[in-house]
């Protein structure tokens, strides 16, 4: 067979391969290859095997690239599937005063928080959001992403919410990474609705959604289902409003309490219900039987300093299918790493490194609904692979400089240090 690209002679290919999501004891599984070869062809993969094996089967196009992985570990490359990409402004006062004892409630309270950055998203032009944007995506490829959900929520208001929205669509178009958008006009109740929470409710179900459906503006509609936000009657309304006019279901649930949020999930069909710091046995089990994804962020719990993390291991070990992504946000998501993300899962939620990475290739690609195309180092797939310096567990050395290469697309898209 013919290809374009060939990353040969690695000492071990972490191909995740096999359906997703990945349950219970599944999730370990990671379907890993030594001294294996990956080859694609326009971008999809056409072998992956052994080294041996792929000196007789390939064929080199003329002008194709080869890259010598010997010393190196590749895995798939890595999805995100929960960050709030799109926004301006700088909050990085308010780390400084959690770190001096303030609690998230205590800064939103003062008129810090999301309300904080929805001032500023508001007054910054498109371009502003875009550029701000496009850093933001060059750091996360040099971490490992390919693929990243990108949510609104900032603007609170149908033309704040578009020019979010269109500002995701454009700068998605114009570098490596593939992103997906969410609506996520439920993200606060804006300070000029406070007096009356139903209008607004009114407003994302009557002219919000509609109008972002109109311009097919994002793929997805999410809620942050939370006490003091959007109740989990609120929630449902609005999902299922996104849900008639084409909009998938995804939730904020569970974060600061057992709110209902992951109940919500499992009524209204959601892909994924993200945060869980709180979610219970019972309720571990719904979402289940319900196929939704539990998609973790223990960056939130660590830069809140909430005092806690999400129990990664009993839902696991109920069954659910378990992701992780950055929370990529101005106040308490202040990393674009996901290999930061695994060590968190890992050392604070007692993951399996095997687990972690299912969570952050094969699952969160679930997650997103791109199961069939990434996600996993499979013939006929994306060949979107990340190239580590050393053994897998150099993935989880925080701070180490082991991102060699990244690969989207069957082109070097990132070339590291």
């Amino acid at each position: 067979m013919f290809a374009d690209l060939l990353i040969d002679n690695a000492d071990l290919v972490a191909t995740c391969a096999g359906p997703g999501p990945r349950r219970g004891a599944e999730q370990r599984e990671i379907s890993a290859l030594p001294n294996a070869s990956i080859a694609g062809l326009e971008g999809r993969i056409v072998f992956v095997g052994s080294a041996h094996d792929a000196r007789s089967a390939i064929t080199l196009a003329p002008h194709a690239q080869v890259i010598d992985a010997a010393g190196c570990t590749v895995v798939p490359g890595f999805v995100d599937p929960h960050t709030h990409l799109v926004f301006a402004g700088d909050r990085r006062d308010e780390l400084r005063r959690r770190l001096a004892g303030a609690s998230y409630a205590d800064i939103a309270a003062s008129g810090g928080g999301i309300v904080k950055t929805v001032s500023a998203t508001r007054f910054a032009s498109e371009h502003e959001l875009i550029e701000g944007a496009r850093a933001r995506l060059a750091e996360m490829l040099s971490f490992g992403t390919t693929t990243a959900e990108a949510k609104s929520g900032y603007g609170l208001g149908l033309a704040s919410e578009q020019k979010i929205l269109r500002a995701i669509r454009t700068v998605a178009a114009g570098q490596p990474i593939d992103v997906t958008a969410t609506f996520m006009g439920a993200h606060e109740i804006p300070v000029e609705f406070r007096h009356d929470r139903g209008a607004y409710v009114r407003a994302i179900v009557d002219v919000m959604i509609p109008a972002v459906a109109e311009e097919g503006l994002a793929e997805w509609c999410d809620v942050f289902c939370e006490q003091g936000v959007f109740t989990p009657e609120e929630s449902r309304d609005i999902l299922e409003a996104g849900t008639r006019h084409g909009m998938k279901p995804r939730i904020h649930a569970d974060e600061l309490a057992l709110s209902g949020g992951s109940r919500v999930a499992a009524e209204v069909g959601a892909r994924s219900a993200d945060h869980l710091i709180f979610i219970d046995e019972p309720h571990a089990k719904l979402l289940a039987e319900k196929n939704v994804v539990a998609t973790l962020l223990p960056a939130a719990a660590f830069f809140l300093k909430l005092g806690r993390y999400a129990p990664a291991r009993m839902l696991i070990e109920q069954g659910t299918a378990v992701a992780l992504a950055t929370d990529l946000n101005p106040g308490g998501g202040f990393t674009t790493s996901m290999p930061f993300v695994m060590s968190l899962a890992c050392f604070a939620m007692n993951m399996t490194l095997e687990e972690a990475l299912i969570g952050a290739t094969l699952n969160a690609a679930v997650s997103i609904d791109r199961q069939d195309s990434i996600g996993s180092l499979e013939t006929g797939k994306q060949l979107d692979a990340v190239i580590v310096s050393g053994m897998l567990t150099d993935l989880i050395r925080v701070g180490g400089p082991v991102i060699k290469q990244v690969i989207k697309r069957g082109r070097v898209a990132y070339l590291g240090v």
